[in-house]
Protein backbone atom coordinates (compact mmCIF):
# COMPACT_ATOMS: atom_id res chain seq x y z
CA UNK A 1 0.00 0.00 0.00
CA UNK A 2 1.07 3.59 -0.55
CA UNK A 3 3.44 3.27 -3.50
CA UNK A 4 1.74 6.30 -5.10
CA UNK A 5 0.70 8.17 -1.97
CA UNK A 6 0.24 11.88 -2.57
CA UNK A 7 0.39 11.61 -6.37
CA UNK A 8 -2.24 12.78 -8.84
CA UNK A 9 -2.58 10.51 -11.87
CA UNK A 10 -4.47 11.03 -15.12
CA UNK A 11 -5.36 7.83 -16.97
CA UNK A 12 -6.83 7.88 -20.46
CA UNK A 13 -8.99 4.99 -21.64
CA UNK A 14 -9.75 4.23 -18.01
CA UNK A 15 -13.35 3.04 -18.33
CA UNK A 16 -12.49 -0.61 -18.99
CA UNK A 17 -9.78 -3.17 -19.57
CA UNK A 18 -6.17 -2.41 -18.73
CA UNK A 19 -6.88 1.28 -18.18
CA UNK A 20 -9.49 0.54 -15.54
CA UNK A 21 -7.27 -2.08 -13.87
CA UNK A 22 -4.50 0.51 -13.71
CA UNK A 23 -6.84 3.11 -12.21
CA UNK A 24 -8.02 0.66 -9.54
CA UNK A 25 -4.47 -0.34 -8.63
CA UNK A 26 -3.24 3.25 -8.53
CA UNK A 27 -6.06 4.23 -6.19
CA UNK A 28 -5.34 1.25 -3.94
CA UNK A 29 -1.72 2.44 -3.79
CA UNK A 30 -2.72 5.91 -2.60
CA UNK A 31 -2.98 7.97 -5.79
CA UNK A 32 -5.71 10.45 -6.54
CA UNK A 33 -6.91 9.12 -9.88
CA UNK A 34 -8.53 11.09 -12.68
CA UNK A 35 -10.17 8.59 -15.02
CA UNK A 36 -10.84 9.81 -18.55
CA UNK A 37 -12.63 8.12 -21.43
CA UNK A 38 -15.31 8.66 -24.06
CA UNK A 39 -17.39 5.87 -22.45
CA UNK A 40 -19.13 8.03 -19.88
CA UNK A 41 -21.35 5.47 -18.17
CA UNK A 42 -18.59 2.90 -17.70
CA UNK A 43 -16.10 5.58 -16.68
CA UNK A 44 -18.35 7.08 -14.04
CA UNK A 45 -19.15 3.63 -12.70
CA UNK A 46 -15.45 2.79 -12.47
CA UNK A 47 -14.73 5.99 -10.56
CA UNK A 48 -17.67 5.40 -8.22
CA UNK A 49 -16.55 1.85 -7.49
CA UNK A 50 -13.02 3.03 -6.76
CA UNK A 51 -14.39 5.63 -4.36
CA UNK A 52 -16.67 3.05 -2.72
CA UNK A 53 -13.60 0.86 -2.11
CA UNK A 54 -11.91 3.72 -0.27
CA UNK A 55 -9.93 5.30 -3.08
CA UNK A 56 -9.96 8.85 -4.37
CA UNK A 57 -11.14 9.10 -7.97
CA UNK A 58 -13.10 11.25 -10.38
CA UNK A 59 -14.22 10.85 -13.96
CA UNK A 60 -13.91 13.25 -16.89
CA UNK A 61 -15.23 12.59 -20.35
CA UNK A 62 -12.32 13.18 -22.72
CA UNK A 63 -11.85 12.41 -26.39
CA UNK A 64 -8.07 12.16 -26.75
CA UNK A 65 -8.29 13.00 -30.45
CA UNK A 66 -9.63 16.52 -29.71
CA UNK A 67 -7.05 19.07 -28.61
CA UNK A 68 -9.70 21.43 -27.30
CA UNK A 69 -11.12 18.69 -25.11
CA UNK A 70 -7.74 17.40 -23.91
CA UNK A 71 -6.55 20.92 -23.09
CA UNK A 72 -9.72 21.72 -21.15
CA UNK A 73 -9.89 18.45 -19.21
CA UNK A 74 -6.20 18.31 -18.26
CA UNK A 75 -6.38 21.91 -17.07
CA UNK A 76 -9.53 21.14 -15.06
CA UNK A 77 -7.89 18.14 -13.40
CA UNK A 78 -4.71 20.07 -12.63
CA UNK A 79 -6.60 23.01 -11.20
CA UNK A 80 -8.87 20.79 -9.12
CA UNK A 81 -6.05 18.84 -7.50
CA UNK A 82 -3.34 21.48 -7.69
CA UNK A 83 -0.85 19.38 -9.63
CA UNK A 84 -0.34 16.45 -11.96
CA UNK A 85 2.30 13.83 -11.23
CA UNK A 86 1.53 10.89 -13.52
CA UNK A 87 0.02 10.47 -16.97
CA UNK A 88 -0.93 7.04 -18.29
CA UNK A 89 -1.78 6.99 -22.00
CA UNK A 90 -3.97 3.91 -22.20
CA UNK A 91 -6.68 4.99 -24.66
CA UNK A 92 -6.55 3.13 -27.95
CA UNK A 93 -8.39 1.45 -30.80
CA UNK A 94 -7.58 -1.80 -32.61
CA UNK A 95 -8.96 -0.75 -35.97
CA UNK A 96 -9.25 -2.77 -39.15
CA UNK A 97 -7.46 -6.03 -39.88
CA UNK A 98 -6.14 -5.16 -43.33
CA UNK A 99 -2.77 -4.96 -45.07
CA UNK A 100 -1.48 -1.57 -46.15
CA UNK A 101 -2.79 -1.69 -49.72
CA UNK A 102 -6.37 -2.37 -48.55
CA UNK A 103 -6.61 0.26 -45.79
CA UNK A 104 -8.62 3.36 -46.63
CA UNK A 105 -7.40 6.82 -45.73
CA UNK A 106 -10.39 7.22 -43.42
CA UNK A 107 -9.62 3.95 -41.57
CA UNK A 108 -5.97 4.95 -41.17
CA UNK A 109 -6.78 8.45 -39.93
CA UNK A 110 -9.44 7.25 -37.47
CA UNK A 111 -7.00 4.90 -35.78
CA UNK A 112 -4.07 7.31 -35.72
CA UNK A 113 -6.28 10.06 -34.32
CA UNK A 114 -6.66 8.06 -31.09
CA UNK A 115 -3.64 5.77 -30.86
CA UNK A 116 -0.98 8.28 -31.91
CA UNK A 117 -2.42 11.80 -31.79
CA UNK A 118 -4.09 10.96 -28.47
CA UNK A 119 -0.72 10.18 -26.87
CA UNK A 120 0.74 13.36 -28.38
CA UNK A 121 -2.08 15.60 -27.15
CA UNK A 122 -2.30 14.20 -23.62
CA UNK A 123 1.47 14.43 -23.25
CA UNK A 124 1.55 17.95 -24.69
CA UNK A 125 -0.92 19.26 -22.15
CA UNK A 126 0.30 17.26 -19.14
CA UNK A 127 4.00 18.12 -19.49
CA UNK A 128 3.68 21.80 -18.44
CA UNK A 129 2.12 20.69 -15.14
CA UNK A 130 5.00 18.27 -14.58
CA UNK A 131 7.58 20.93 -15.42
CA UNK A 132 5.89 23.11 -12.81
CA UNK A 133 6.19 20.22 -10.31
CA UNK A 134 9.85 19.68 -11.15
CA UNK A 135 9.08 16.00 -11.68
CA UNK A 136 6.70 13.62 -13.43
CA UNK A 137 6.14 10.19 -14.95
CA UNK A 138 4.45 9.32 -18.23
CA UNK A 139 3.63 5.72 -19.12
CA UNK A 140 2.45 4.97 -22.65
CA UNK A 141 0.59 1.85 -23.69
CA UNK A 142 2.19 0.39 -26.79
CA UNK A 143 2.17 -3.31 -27.74
CA UNK A 144 4.53 -6.14 -28.58
CA UNK A 145 3.64 -5.05 -32.11
CA UNK A 146 5.25 -1.72 -31.41
CA UNK A 147 8.48 -3.73 -31.24
CA UNK A 148 8.00 -6.50 -33.81
CA UNK A 149 5.86 -7.00 -36.90
CA UNK A 150 3.37 -9.57 -38.13
CA UNK A 151 0.84 -9.83 -40.94
CA UNK A 152 -2.29 -8.65 -39.11
CA UNK A 153 -3.85 -5.30 -38.10
CA UNK A 154 -1.30 -3.21 -39.97
CA UNK A 155 -2.58 0.27 -38.97
CA UNK A 156 -2.65 -0.67 -35.28
CA UNK A 157 0.85 -2.08 -35.33
CA UNK A 158 2.28 0.90 -37.19
CA UNK A 159 0.56 3.21 -34.70
CA UNK A 160 2.05 1.35 -31.77
CA UNK A 161 5.46 1.67 -33.39
CA UNK A 162 4.90 5.43 -33.39
CA UNK A 163 4.03 5.30 -29.68
CA UNK A 164 7.28 3.43 -29.04
CA UNK A 165 9.26 6.19 -30.76
CA UNK A 166 7.28 8.93 -29.02
CA UNK A 167 8.27 7.30 -25.72
CA UNK A 168 11.97 7.36 -26.57
CA UNK A 169 11.87 10.87 -28.01
CA UNK A 170 10.03 12.35 -25.03
CA UNK A 171 12.30 10.51 -22.58
CA UNK A 172 15.30 12.10 -24.28
CA UNK A 173 13.66 15.53 -24.38
CA UNK A 174 12.16 15.89 -20.91
CA UNK A 175 14.76 14.23 -18.71
CA UNK A 176 16.23 17.66 -17.98
CA UNK A 177 12.94 18.46 -16.26
CA UNK A 178 13.09 15.22 -14.25
CA UNK A 179 10.16 13.86 -16.24
CA UNK A 180 10.42 10.15 -17.00
CA UNK A 181 8.71 8.59 -20.02
CA UNK A 182 8.38 4.83 -20.47
CA UNK A 183 6.08 2.40 -22.28
CA UNK A 184 4.57 -1.02 -21.68
CA UNK A 185 4.18 -3.56 -24.47
CA UNK A 186 1.58 -6.26 -23.72
CA UNK A 187 0.83 -9.32 -25.79
CA UNK A 188 -2.74 -10.65 -25.70
CA UNK A 189 -4.49 -9.64 -22.47
CA UNK A 190 -7.86 -11.00 -21.36
CA UNK A 191 -9.79 -7.75 -21.37
CA UNK A 192 -13.59 -7.78 -21.79
CA UNK A 193 -13.09 -7.23 -25.54
CA UNK A 194 -10.69 -10.16 -25.86
CA UNK A 195 -12.89 -12.37 -23.70
CA UNK A 196 -15.79 -11.77 -26.09
CA UNK A 197 -13.59 -12.74 -29.05
CA UNK A 198 -12.33 -15.82 -27.22
CA UNK A 199 -15.80 -17.05 -26.28
CA UNK A 200 -16.83 -16.95 -29.94
CA UNK A 201 -13.69 -18.74 -31.08
CA UNK A 202 -14.02 -22.36 -32.25
CA UNK A 203 -13.36 -24.31 -29.06
CA UNK A 204 -13.97 -21.32 -26.81
CA UNK A 205 -11.53 -19.67 -24.42
CA UNK A 206 -9.27 -22.73 -23.88
CA UNK A 207 -8.68 -23.14 -27.62
CA UNK A 208 -8.20 -19.41 -28.11
CA UNK A 209 -5.67 -19.31 -25.27
CA UNK A 210 -3.70 -22.21 -26.73
CA UNK A 211 -3.60 -20.55 -30.13
CA UNK A 212 -2.69 -17.06 -28.90
CA UNK A 213 0.03 -18.23 -26.49
CA UNK A 214 1.74 -20.78 -28.73
CA UNK A 215 4.71 -18.40 -29.19
CA UNK A 216 4.93 -17.41 -25.53
CA UNK A 217 7.19 -18.89 -22.87
CA UNK A 218 4.38 -18.60 -20.31
CA UNK A 219 1.39 -20.31 -21.87
CA UNK A 220 -1.45 -18.22 -20.54
CA UNK A 221 -3.14 -15.02 -21.61
CA UNK A 222 -2.23 -11.89 -19.73
CA UNK A 223 -4.53 -10.42 -17.14
CA UNK A 224 -5.19 -6.66 -16.94
CA UNK A 225 -3.54 -6.59 -13.53
CA UNK A 226 -0.32 -8.08 -14.98
CA UNK A 227 0.08 -4.95 -17.06
CA UNK A 228 -1.21 -2.62 -14.34
CA UNK A 229 1.54 -3.72 -11.96
CA UNK A 230 4.18 -2.92 -14.59
CA UNK A 231 2.63 0.52 -15.07
CA UNK A 232 2.57 1.01 -11.29
CA UNK A 233 6.30 0.38 -11.05
CA UNK A 234 7.12 2.79 -13.89
CA UNK A 235 4.84 5.47 -12.43
CA UNK A 236 6.22 5.16 -8.92
CA UNK A 237 9.35 6.65 -7.37
CA UNK A 238 10.78 3.13 -7.32
CA UNK A 239 11.56 3.74 -11.00
CA UNK A 240 13.15 7.13 -10.33
CA UNK A 241 16.19 6.31 -12.53
CA UNK A 242 14.24 4.56 -15.28
CA UNK A 243 13.30 6.41 -18.46
CA UNK A 244 13.10 5.60 -22.15
CA UNK A 245 12.36 1.96 -21.37
CA UNK A 246 10.02 -0.03 -23.63
CA UNK A 247 8.98 -2.86 -21.32
CA UNK A 248 7.45 -6.03 -22.78
CA UNK A 249 4.74 -7.49 -20.54
CA UNK A 250 4.11 -10.45 -22.80
CA UNK A 251 4.62 -13.83 -21.16
CA UNK A 252 7.95 -14.12 -22.95
CA UNK A 253 6.57 -13.64 -26.48
CA UNK A 254 9.35 -11.33 -27.64
CA UNK A 255 12.03 -13.47 -25.96
CA UNK A 256 11.49 -16.37 -28.40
Amino acid sequence: MGRLSGKVAVITGAASGMGRATAELFAAEGATVALTDVAEQDGRQAAEEIAAAGGTAGFWRMDVSSEDEVSRVVADIGNRYGKLDVLVNSAGLIGVDKPTHEVSEEEWDALFAVDVKGVFLATKHAVPWMIRNGKGSIVNFSSIYGLIGNDEFTPYHVAKGAVTMQTRQDAATYGRHNIRVNSVHPSTVLTPLVRGIAENFDGGLPAYERMMTSNQSLRRLGRPEDVAYAVLYLASDEADWVTGVCLPVDGGYTAR
